[in-house]
């Protein structure tokens, strides 16, 4: 296989909407370079991205493809995301090594609320973008308003290249403001004939030529004063302001072309092999602490894994893109996440299923290896005696989750290696063993990116379950002070057991007064696991309980903190003061004080008007205006409170706090009422009390689990 030298090599990602027709696109252009003899269809199966099983079942793009073609000596890396946002896992990945972003449209639409999500992304990681308006075939294509409402969303750096001769039907020409030339095309498409710009349209297409200059001009001051100068700027000087440009993200080249009938994909491929940066004139990567990470293509061998995939036959195919030298088989590089040596062995080449084993990979190129043990996503490889540091990739936060209730007993050692394989081929999956909930509860974002995780646990681990609703992570408090008191005395021969002690227990605040009856001699302030803490003092005084027993005091009130009194939930936020109680020369040891601690406050814990607390989640949507009002009021129905509203152009984004247990199934709701238009992202805020209904709703189920 030829190897490209860096200079030669584009690193291309597609992003956009569900169904902009990128699988389309990326099909187009590898036919139109000559990489495929025949160009396959999404209807029939046959694309080289979309090849997964589950991906011809659904009939769109749930994994991100590597692709790569040459385009007149240039290489060109493209690589196919999904459009639908419960895949968004796969872009971001392809996003961190891409360094040109290509943004499609659907020109009946214009921005849509996928497209926003990913252009945020291209922002976060500061990747030149341009634009392709798709489908100006369409009876319903309208492109102007596209243009407009990309211009409205992403500001005045979106500039024209290129506009539809017309639009719908009759669509079979593009002009070009920036080679003023007009390119007509077959009925079939191809190859277009390149015409004078018609007379209909040399006003508009002059108004966008000058636009166009002026806007590569004005973001360069040498380029603004030989435009100033002579009224014009010179082919190699467009060429070198649009780069510029690009890097800088000031401009965002828009282009027009159909994907479906094969218009327009040359005249793009041209474009980025002539304007768009090659790895070493692209902005570098960056270190944790913000530093560029400068590309070296006479240094040691730097290697960024971006993506694990398990192929039949194969195993892990673990996609590396290299930041520095040229890596080969047969070499021993260091894991910097596990100081672990690996070994290279086969590198390839991937094109959609097919991969082509090669002798090494350049500086900037992206490629594939197997067998690199106990390698993941996001790992550094390199050679012994450097500290390299790479920002890694940041997942988004899930939305959606479920429970899994196996069907045979036991599968739970099958289930959990399946659930460790997925999550390592799919970091933006989080899997949660919950002791606290005795559940395994898997993560994800959304219903889609579910349904994918259940194929794979069905038909590649042969497992036989059932998605059950999770349970809630209830906390349980306590909302006024009480004094609790417990002896404990036990004789059954021999030694026995005695342990008495005295509690003050409190719900903990800000600046809590000092009670007079009390003497501090030791406080413990406790951060717990699940969120909160426990203060605990000692306040004895005169010796009736020795200090030897008070970390069995603590034991057991921890002990019952775990599952707490009130509906087997944990507690937190209390303070808990041991001021009083008595011992036994013989028969008091740590056991008996443990019981002791743990019956009284589990007591007086009863008696301090206990209440449940439920965690609470700020969500921000991001919904076409249309769908304002029913969103809203979706989220009032389900207890949420609108914190405020912003607008984007036509899109607007609504921030709000909603409890844990109104977003189960809330993706799902969202996408029907507003017709799949809409998305949103979740975090956690804080622990918010529970309705009174729902608090006894949770008690009585407790209890009638406690009878079973």
């Amino acid at each position: 296989m030829k190897v490209y030298p860096t200079s030669n090599i584009r690193n291309v990602v597609l992003l956009g909407h569900a169904g902009t027709g990128k699988t389309t696109l990326a099909e187009t252009m590898l036919f139109e370079s000559g990489s495929k003899k025949r160009r396959g269809s999404v209807v029939k199966r046959s694309t080289s991205s979309d090849y997964h099983e589950i991906e011809h079942e659904k009939g769109k793009s749930v994994f991100s493809t590597m692709l790569n073609l040459d385009w007149r000596g240039n290489k060109i890396n493209l690589i196919d995301t999904p459009g639908t946002a419960d895949y968004v896992g796969e872009v971001v990945g392809a996003l961190r090594v891409a360094d040109t972003a290509i943004v499609t449209l659907n020109a009946e639409y214009g921005i849509e609320v996928g497209t926003e999500r990913y252009w945020q992304y291209t922002q976060k990681y500061n990747i030149p973008s341009l634009l392709i308006v798709n489908k100006p075939d369409s009876s319903q294509a309208k492109f102007q308003q596209s243009v407009d409402m990309a211009k409205e969303r992403f500001g005045r750096g979106v500039v024209v290249v290129q506009y539809p001769y017309s639009e719908g039907e009759d669509f079979h020409a593009i002009i070009d403001v920036l080679k003023m030339t007009m390119y007509e095309f077959p009925k079939d498409g191809g190859k277009p004939d390149k015409l004078p710009i018609p007379d209909s349209h040399k006003a508009q297409a002059e108004l966008l030529h000058n636009e166009l200059v002026e806007s590569v001009a004005e973001n360069d001051e040498v380029l603004l004063d030989v435009y100033f100068e002579q009224g014009m700027l010179t082919e190699s000087q467009m060429r070198e302001g649009l780069q510029q440009g690009l890097l800088n993200r000031d401009i965002f080249p828009l282009f027009c072309c159909c994907a479906e009938r094969n218009m327009g994909t040359g005249r793009v491929m041209g474009f980025i092999g002539n304007v768009t940066p090659n790895p070493l004139e692209a902005n570098p990567p960056r270190t944790t602490e913000g530093k560029e990470v400068k590309l070296k293509t006479e240094g040691d061998p730097l290697m960024f894994v971006f993506k694990d995939s398990s192929e039949s036959h194969v195993g892990d195919l673990l996609y590396f893109k290299v930041y520095g030298g040229t890596p080969s088989p047969g070499m021993d590089l260091l894991n910097h996440s596990t100081g672990n040596t690996v070994r290279l062995s086969s590198l390839y080449l991937v094109n959609g299923p097919k991969r082509n084993e090669i002798a090494k990979v350049n500086t900037g190129d992206i490629g594939a290896a197997v067998k690199l043990k106990d390698t993941n996503v996001n790992d550094i490889l390199h050679i012994k005696g450097e500290d390299i540091d790479i920002e890694p990739i940041h997942f988004p936060e899930p939305i959606i989750r479920t429970a899994i209730k196996l069907r045979r007993e036991g599968e739970e050692d099958k289930l959990g290696t399946a659930l460790h394989q997925l999550q390592r081929e799919d970091p933006s999956l989080q899997v949660e063993h919950s002791q606290e909930l005795k559940q395994v509860i898997i993560h994800g974002q959304g219903e889609e990116h579910l349904a994918v995780i259940e194929y794979a646990l069905r038909n590649r681990y042969n497992l036989e379950f059932d998605f059950v609703q999770p349970r809630i992570p209830y906390r349980e408090t306590i909302t006024k002070a009480v004094r609790a008191h417990y002896k404990h005395k036990k004789q059954s021969g021999g030694a026995g057991q005695f342990a008495q002690v005295s509690l003050l227990i409190e719900p903990l605040r800000e600046h809590m007064p000092e009670h007079s009856d009390l003497k501090v001699r030791d406080t413990q302030e406790i951060d717990l696991d699940w969120g909160g803490k426990l203060i605990f003092r000692n306040c004895i005084v005169g010796g009736v309980i020795d200090n030897r027993f008070m970390p069995a005091i603590l034991k057991g009130i921890m002990e019952k903190m775990e599952n707490g009194p009130l509906s087997e939930c944990r507690v937190r936020d209390v303070r808990v003061s041991v001021y009083d109680g008595s011992m036994h020369s013989v028969d008091s040891n740590d056991a008996a004080f443990r019981t002791a601690g743990l019956m009284a406050f589990k007591q007086g814990f009863m008696e301090a008007a206990p209440k449940l607390m439920e965690p609470i989640y700020t969500i921000e949507v991001t919904v076409p205006a249309d769908y304002m009002g029913d969103v809203m009021s979706d989220i009032s129905t389900r207890r949420g409170q609108i914190l405020g509203m912003d607008s984007e152009g036509s899109i607007q984004k609504i921030k709000a706090q909603v409890p844990l247990e109104e977003l189960d199934h809330y993706a799902t709701r969202l996408k029907s009422i507003t017709q799949g238009s809409a998305g949103y992202m979740r975090t956690f805020s804080h622990y918010g009390e529970v309705p009174r209904d729902i608090q006894q709703g949770v008690i009585q189920q407790t209890e009638a689990q406690q009878l079973l």
